[in-house]
């Protein structure tokens, strides 16, 4: 019964919008990886190719938009819901009193594309996890992607951990799929194996499955050969690369993607030929997380890249 009630729920988040299905995709991965980068840049390519795309970041920093709004903050859905009385009120009056607009809570940036943040508990109070579930509800309740007409949701997602809130893009098959962002770090893989290990759990209960990693390079080290044995093990594909640039940096520096900064650079097309594909994947796959002696492999094939490039510096 569980299983049907959440294929439901699931199929309640895809709509028919002009004849084509929209397409949900979360992304996840260790903080400071780069994921919000990435999802900035396609969101900006996907827009480019004709999309009309929104992002939720799902973070408590607020800070996931900032690249599409020239660096600029947005007030977060939570803050706008305590403003608007949801402790006493509720969702549920809010939405019936039309005491919450679209525009409260949505914004444009780069290219029309559509701004959410859902921002997190006051300091010291409540949980952010469950602060996530609220605001995808509420976009549910008040029909935001069918009232704007969206063809693709990105949902940008906190991804240490993969506790009930945050999880929710998975846990209850919001997403069609997850991509999950990594660079070559320990840490990243390892933090990467985690979430991993919550998406195989919950695809056995009508979760969304991988649908891939994206390898990030950051720093001097671009070991492409271990992140793929690291995808091999976890029964995963690597649907693309993104090479370290510094046009990234110097794009987000004016709060900007590189797509909009430097729409003819190499990376640009990168990040072009990664939203097509990841927008073209309909498949996805059940990850087989790495035990911990596995993990620790990858982790000593690590540190014998590092030594071995000191050693040519």
């Amino acid at each position: 019964m569980y299983y049907i009630v959440l294929l439901i729920l699931r199929e309640s988040f895809i709509f028919m919008l002009n004849g084509d299905i929209l397409k949900q995709i979360a992304f996840y991965g260790k903080g400071g990886i780069g994921k919000s980068t990435t999802v900035c840049n396609l969101a900006a390519a996907l827009s480019k190719s004709g999309k009309k795309v929104i992002v939720v970041g799902c973070d408590p920093k607020h800070d996931c938009t900032s690249n599409l709004r020239s660096g600029e903050d947005i007030p977060t859905v939570l803050d706008v819901l305590r403003e608007k009385g949801i402790d006493k009120l509720g969702i549920e009056t809010i939405i019936r009193e039309n005491l919450l607009k679209k525009e409260d809570i949505i914004y444009e940036g780069f290219n029309g594309i559509y701004c959410v943040e859902a921002g997190g508990p006051k300091p010291g109070y409540g949980c952010a996890g469950r602060g996530v579930i609220v605001v995808i509800d509420l976009l549910k309740k008040m029909n935001v992607f069918e009232d704007l007409g969206v063809d693709v949701v990105l949902y940008d997602v906190l991804g240490d951990v993969v506790c009930g809130g945050f999880a929710m893009p998975l846990r209850m098959g919001l997403a069609d799929q997850i991509y999950v962002v990594t660079s070559s770090d320990y840490m990243a893989l390892y933090a990467a194996n985690n979430i991993c290990s919550g998406i195989s759990q919950f695809v056995k209960r009508g979760g969304s499955t991988l649908g891939g990693i994206i390898y990030n390079v950051r720093g001097s080290m671009d070991a492409f050969d271990i992140v793929s044995e690291f995808a091999n093990q976890l029964n995963a594909n690597i649907i693309g690369k993104v090479p370290n640039s510094p046009i990234i940096n110097e794009a987000e520096i004016d709060g900007q993607t590189a797509i909009e900064y430097a729409p003819e650079e190499e990376i640009s097309k990168i990040y072009m030929e990664l939203a097509e594909s990841i927008y073209q994947n309909n498949t996805g796959t059940t990850p087989n997380p790495l035990e911990n002696a596995q993990i620790m492999q990858i982790g000593k094939m690590i540190k014998e890249r590092i030594k071995k490039q000191k050693i040519t510096e």
